[in-house]
């Protein structure tokens, strides 16, 4: 299998993406485990590089199909040379973010590309006549035709997912229905299985209301909406339990009894996750046709230009999506024609498996 393509858009350049990227590659073997493809200005990554010792060569290309391995390849996205200002909100480096973004996601939509991973982005400094999004979920999810996604926040074998991103609080229980409970369940099991190589996966969901409703004393949504929900999934074969009170959930550790967890709005899964693995996290997209990833942090504006930050959070997000795409493509041949028998190595148990078997011999 050749290696992966992927593709990386340069986010917001004034923040912290240009310098994370060139650090992510200053590592001699990150460069033979992809096709490294960065869309942004080969003119700034190359002065980035320098006294970096980057093994390396960056390399100008017209084209993802002119990408050779060994190098950073580089896609010049805009003609003009943009003024950067490390550390300030632009609306030049909103522009260069959407133009980098737009051009990664064309080619792959287009299959020029096998992944994309995204630098962070401002959204309030892009040009909200290009970019009318809450962030790169929604509009990845627009542009590359899907009719629903699910952000998924990984790290290791933690992973959490959201019924509802980037919505005030005052309108998430109005967006919390059974219908889309179970659109993300379903988006979840597949990724799982599909993704991250899970055969029999297993998922808490979380309760919206204080101790998940407390049988109906602090809230309805619980027995009315999230219960039927799972009890539904169990239906359709999807191993989901709950709902579980949120606020023990991650400090008693049950987290790490299931393969997946699913938050009913963004800061109830995040927080958690990011209190437990801030800096080496993951925002995996599920439910596109194709892969996409990104560090778990934002553009950092407060230490862009002083070469203090740490690309840990890309480099991870580069793994996965180098991880993720030859998992997709041996899932969808394996089952494509479930006639034909065929010949894989095992798959990864699931966390309730192992504890069943309990690494017992057979008697």
């Amino acid at each position: 299998m050749s290696k992966v393509r992927v593709g990386i858009s340069i986010g917001d350049t004034n923040g912290i993406g240009p310098e994370i990227i060139v650090k992510s590659f200053t590592h001699e073997g990150m460069g033979r485990l992809m096709v490294p493809i960065v869309y942004g200005e080969r003119a700034l990554l190359k002065q980035l590089a320098e006294g970096k010792n980057l093994p390396l060569p960056v390399k100008r290309i017209e084209n993802a199909e002119q990408a050779q391995e060994g190098r950073l390849n580089v896609i010049d996205c805009w003609e003009e040379s943009i003024d950067y200002q490390a550390g300030q909100a632009t609306s030049a480096s909103g522009l260069a973010a959407v133009l980098s973004l737009e051009k990664a996601t064309e080619d792959l939509k287009n299959g020029q590309i096998d992944a994309l991973v995204t630098a962070p982005i401002n959204k309030a400094n892009m040009p909200r006549d290009r970019f009318p999004f809450p962030g790169h979920t929604e509009f990845l999810t627009k542009r590359l035709d899907a009719k629903e996604s699910l952000m998924f926040m990984v790290s290791g074998d933690l992973r959490v997912g959201l019924v509802t991103n980037h919505l005030p609080v005052a309108e998430v229980a109005k967006a919390i229905t059974k219908a889309r409970i179970l659109d993300k369940l379903t988006i979840m099991d597949n990724s799982l299985r599909r993704d991250f190589g899970l055969e029999k996966p297993t998922i808490a969901v979380l309760g919206l209301n204080p101790h998940a409703g407390d049988d109906g004393l602090l809230g309805q949504e619980e027995k009315k909406i999230i219960r039927p929900a799972v009890e539904e999934a169990k239906k359709r074969g999807i191993m989901a339990m709950g709902p579980f009170p949120a606020d023990g959930f991650f400090g008693s550790g049950r987290q790490q009894k299931f393969d997946a967890v699913l938050a009913m709005y963004h800061d109830q899964g995040l927080v958690p996750f990011k209190a437990l693995s801030f800096g080496k996290g993951v925002n995996f997209t599920a439910g596109l046709p194709a892969i996409r990833t990104s560090p778990d942090h934002g553009t950092a504006y407060d230490i862009a230009g002083q070469n203090q930050a740490d690309p840990a959070s890309f480099k991870q997000a580069l793994f996965l999506a180098v991880e993720a795409v030859p998992n997709r493509r041996r899932y969808d041949e394996d089952t494509k024609n479930p006639l034909v028998i065929q010949v894989r190595k095992p798959k990864r148990k699931s966390r309730k498996e192992g504890e069943q078997k309990g690494g017992k011999k057979p008697a």
